[in-house]
Formats: structure tokens, sequence, C-alpha cells
């Protein structure tokens, strides 16, 4: 931690957020605050978590307070460090939050870090990536148990709860977010939700869906059908398929967002449907379900080792219907290592 501080020339880090807060104390809370000094770090908490935060930070300073107290312990500890810059989520802040911040220290100076923090977490660690890969492997079985069980007039509201209960049974921790099922018609909507629609048996499905395990996410798409759909999302399918193969074979270290995208959008446009495919190929993944980096049209950032990235090329039409295929991989200098090992045969 001391080469974070130092790096960024201040005397001490002050982390609100509930992901940031886990990133560098490995506790998750849902409520407190972390102060990282170069000298000694504080988590500061209420006594729901005093058992958890004294069995997890043998190292750490602790601090018990009432939500009263919050904001005034903060500024007791930073004046007892002597600090004088402090760094501050100046993006993930709520407007109260960052109001009370600067009203609580005014007499400290302000510097914003989330640029800072964010790019720290764009790489992950090997453990983070142990999590992440277990976290797909629950959503791989939840997902496998949810197909054995779907036929027509299933509602994508049941199968929604299909999903969601073979994520817990399965050993996930939560929900990296509400799941979207589409089937007929609403597979044209990128983020449809779910609703009362029934299943016919020649319809597409679209599941795109996620767990945590200890915090970290997972995130997979797959389009499937029990029947034979209309031969135009058929072509369509296998349009997608074909361009996630060929970003997933050329994606690897080195190489800008905008251009991991520009492989899959290439494809798709020289196929006739760029104007189809209206959203990046991808995101990173980690604590929260759409971190940085991004992968699509006119991202700078360069891919490191070690980011995790979902890749999920998509074609929606209107009054037809849709398909998307995700799969989560780790860039490598030499290519990348995908995490998704679930099926792609378009029938179940």
């Amino acid at each position: 931690m001391d080469k974070f501080l130092s790096d960024n020339s201040i005397d001490c880090c002050l982390l609100i957020n509930e992901d940031n807060r886990q990133y560098f104390s490995g506790l998750r809370t849902s409520f407190g605050c972390v102060i990282l000094n170069k000298n000694a770090n504080y988590y500061i908490t209420d006594f729901r978590y005093e058992y958890a935060a004294k069995e997890a930070l043998t190292d750490w300073e602790l601090r018990f307070v009432k939500y009263s107290e919050f904001y005034d312990t903060i500024k007791s500890i930073l004046h007892n460090l002597e600090a004088k810059t402090v760094g501050f989520e100046d993006k993930s802040l709520t407007y109260s939050e960052a109001q009370e911040l600067k009203e609580t220290l005014s007499g400290f100076e302000l510097v914003a870090c989330s640029d800072i923090i964010d790019t720290r977490r764009m790489v992950k660690t090997e453990d983070e990536i142990k999590l992440i890969k277990i976290s797909q492997e629950i959503t791989e079985k939840a997902l496998s148990a949810t197909l054995e069980r779907i036929k027509p007039k299933m509602s994508e509201r049941d199968v929604c709860a299909e999903i969601i209960y073979n994520m817990y049974l399965n050993g996930a921790d939560g929900l990296s977010f509400e799941p979207i099922v589409a089937m007929g018609i609403n597979t044209s909507k990128p983020h449809h939700s779910y609703s009362d629609y029934r299943l016919e048996k020649d319809d597409f499905i679209t599941l795109d869906i996620g767990c945590k395990f200890k915090g970290y996410c997972s995130d997979m798409t797959r389009t499937v059908t029990l029947g034979e759909p209309d031969k135009k999302l058929i072509e369509i399918y296998n349009i997608v398929k074909k361009a996630q193969e060929y970003a997933l074979s050329s994606i690897r270290a080195g190489m800008t967002g905008h251009e991991a995208d520009s492989f899959a959008r290439e494809y798709i446009t020289a196929n006739g449907y760029g104007k189809e495919f209206g959203h990046g190929l991808g995101h990173a993944v980690g604590l929260f379900i759409h971190e940085n980096p991004r992968l699509g049209v006119g991202s700078k950032i360069v891919l490191k080792e070690n980011m995790v990235v979902t890749v999920e090329p998509g074609i929606y039409v209107q009054g037809l219907g849709g398909v998307r295929i995700e799969d989560m991989i780790v860039v490598k200098n030499d290519g990348n290592i995908n995490l998704t090992h679930f099926s792609k045969d378009m029938k179940i």
C-alpha cells in the first residue's frame, strides 16, 4: 500500500465505495470506510460487522461507530495521522456523501482518486482470477440446470426464477445483475429483463446471467432454441458466433479496446448487420459487473495481461429477434484464456 500512496503523492486515501473497500481490505460490509496510510490502515464500520472485522483484519486499526459518528471519526483519524492531502472517490460518491465529506474535511486538501483506483483494479491478481473462475463455474452449472427444465409455455419470469434458484443452489453469494431472459421477439431488445411472455417451441431464447462468489462477478450469455427458428435468425446466429470466434482468437494484451472491438464489428458489418450491432464488444468484470476497460468503438485504453473482459457481439433486428453470445476471458500477452466453457450449440 505504501507504493500506491507514494506513487500518487497523497498522505491518505479515503474509500467509502463498497467494492473499493473490499478490494483493498478483503472485507465486504454494507456500511463503512477504509483509510489507507503509509503507517497504518483503518476500517470504520458498525457493530454488525465487529466479529467479522476482528477476524479478517488482524493487522488493521478498527473503529466501530454509529452513523451519526461516521464523518467525525474520519476527521479525527486524519488529524491523528497528521494528513494534509486526502485522496477520495470523486466518481462513485453520492452527491450528499461528497458534500458531507467536503464540509467535514474542510481543513484538508481533497485529491480526486477515482481514476487512479480504477486503473489499479483493472489488472486482476491471480487470487481475483480464481474467484471469478469459480463464479463462472457456478453460473454455468445454474444455466445447465435451468435449460433442462425449459419447455414450451414457460414464461420469461418462470425461467428467471429458475436461474436465480439454481445460482444460489450451486454456491452463489449473490447476483452480478438481474438476469436478462428474453424469448421470441423480445430477443431484439439487448437489455430486456423478463415478462410474462410464454415460450413458443421455435422461439429463440437469450439468457444473459451472472452471479457473485466472495464478491466477484461472472457474466455469460447464450442464445438457444427448442425448435427451428426463422431462417433469418439462424443466419444471424451463425454470423454472431463466427464474429465472436474471430475476436476470441485475436484479442491479446497490447491492443486498445477499439482494436479488440473491431475484430467482431468488421465481420458483422461485412455481413450486412453493422447497424444492428449497437453496443460495444465487451467490458471488464471484477467486483463490479461493468468495470474498465470497455471494448468498444473509440476505447483508447490498452489491454494488459490479466485484465478480465467479456466478448459479447450481438445482432438485434426489430420486429424479428436477436442473438447475443458472451464469454469471459483473461487477457494474456500471447492471446487470452477463455473462462467460459458452456456449449454454444443453438439447440437445447
